[in-house]
């Protein structure tokens, strides 16, 4: 391994460990913040299991006696692909904490009031109210 793979995979280790700090947190920002750091990290990953670089795999100038020297394409489709699944998601995030901000003026995750209740209760209260048990 050599130094700029070292590099980038502590840069992933960051992107990945501060997204997913940011994705723990309460206010509905930090949240898509993380979501886009994480998807910034996948991307790092498949650029990285991509290998080095090579020329473009086109079949009409490969030589036959030497393909394996070709860029591999997969991994950029899977990073493009990434790309516009990341962008998707940070689009629709965006437009549920902008309308939670204009319904409740601020960005925060209130609690759910009758989870916290139901945590408290006893299991074998709530598997009898539910009906379930563990077989």
């Amino acid at each position: 391994m050599n130094a700029a793979n070292l590099t980038l995979s502590l840069v992933i280790g960051v992107l990945f460990g501060g997204g997913t700090y940011l994705i723990t947190q309460r206010a509905l920002l930090r949240v898509i913040l993380g979501f886009t750091l994480l998807g910034h990290a996948a991307n790092l990953i498949l650029l990285l299991a991509g290998g080095p670089a090579g020329p473009a795999p086109d079949a009409a100038h490969i030589p036959p006696d030497d393909p394996p020297r070709t860029a591999d394409p997969l991994p950029q489709a899977l990073a493009l692909t990434a790309v516009v699944i990341t962008f998707a998601v940070t689009a629709l995030l965006l437009a549920l904490a902008h309308r939670g901000v204009v319904l409740n003026g601020d960005d925060e995750v209130p609690d759910d009031v009758e989870d916290r209740q139901l945590g408290r209760r006893p299991m074998r209260e709530r598997e009898l109210e539910t009906g379930e048990e563990d077989l």
